[in-house]
């Protein structure tokens, strides 16, 4: 209930009733891209917990939103079963994969969980590709059904899967489990040694990561319609990922939602400098994360400060 109280949870109220408008007087254009971006920003959220909470550092982000994305895709495309069924089993695809990954990748310490990841994404992407006839390989899985055609339900879908879920896991990074695993990732061992079991909690932060990354995966094929290693899988699209989570600000999730907005509008908005736009991009990224360290919602508490 402390979360109701605080003002950055109105503020975050008042932002998300104002996007909520934007049907109403912006182009169809501009809503395709929010929502790619509101989707993304639940992917960020969810690497956020993991990384920011739990302080194990995921290079593979985009294996559980393949898992989600694929597992639901290929169901519907197969066996055209409804799509709320197709999510579902991609969810917990996600999960059960995440944790398939998790357990073994927990045991080692240091930056080798973070390679494990980066291993587990290049595996999936290779999968694809030897499984073309079941996956649909280089050129990608086309689904026959679709959430919506109407852009406006797609804006607002994806604005309001983005809202609650930033709400859920902010609750859970604000609830006395999230502050253990927020204890557990700067010293585990001082909290195992409280009595704390600090795998569990990690376990647990792994699982829930997975199932929104999942989730988000197979909403995002059900919006566009296929599903292609370069669009979800490529480890280009987890270094987005990650870049908007570290720029939008660490253990905040709200800020992963913002950075992760910022950088596709940011991508847009440049793209008539040609390749350039990356660069600078990029650049702003960099500076951000080297001179504010808190992230996009770190300048505030600057600004608050003087």
């Amino acid at each position: 209930m402390k979360l109701l109280t605080t003002p950055g949870f109105w503020i975050a109220i008042l932002a998300v009733a104002l996007a909520a408008t934007l049907p109403w007087y912006v182009s169809g254009y501009i809503l395709g891209l929010l929502t790619i971006a509101y989707y993304f920003g639940v992917f960020s959220m969810a690497w956020d917990l993991l990384f920011g909470f739990a302080g194990e550092v995921n290079f593979g982000p985009t294996f559980l939103i393949g898992l989600g994305a694929y597992g639901a895709g290929i169901l519907n495309n197969r066996y055209e079963l409804p799509i709320p069924y197709c999510l579902a089993a991609g969810t917990v695809l996600a999960v059960v994969g995440g944790l398939a990954l998790a357990l073994p990748a927990l045991k080692v310490r240091g930056p080798y969980f973070g390679l494990i990841t980066l291993v587990a994404v290049l595996l999936l992407q290779n999968m694809i590709v030897v499984f073309s006839g079941l996956t649909g390989g280089e050129i990608g899985l086309t689904v026959p059904d679709v959430i919506s055609i109407d852009a406006d339900t797609n804006y607002w879908l994806a604005l309001g899967f983005m809202a609650v879920s930033g709400l859920i896991l902010t609750a859970i990074a604000r609830s006395p489990a999230g502050l253990i695993l927020q204890a557990a990732g700067q010293d585990p061992v001082v909290t195992g040694a409280l009595g704390f079991n600090v795998a569990k909690h990690k376990l647990a932060a792994f699982a829930v990561s997975a199932a929104f990354s999942g989730l988000a995966g197979g909403l995002v094929v059900f919006y566009m319609g296929t599903a292609s290693v370069g669009t979800l899988i490529n480890t280009s699209v987890g270094v987005q990922v990650i870049i908007a989570a570290v720029l939008g600000g660490r253990r905040t999730i709200v800020g992963a939602a913002l950075g992760a907005v910022f950088l596709i509008a940011a991508g847009e908005l440049l793209r008539p400098l040609g390749g350039l736009s990356t660069f600078v991009v990029s650049a702003v990224a960099l500076l951000v994360i080297l001179f504010v360290p808190s992230g996009l919602l770190g300048l505030g508490s600057l600004r608050r400060a003087r």
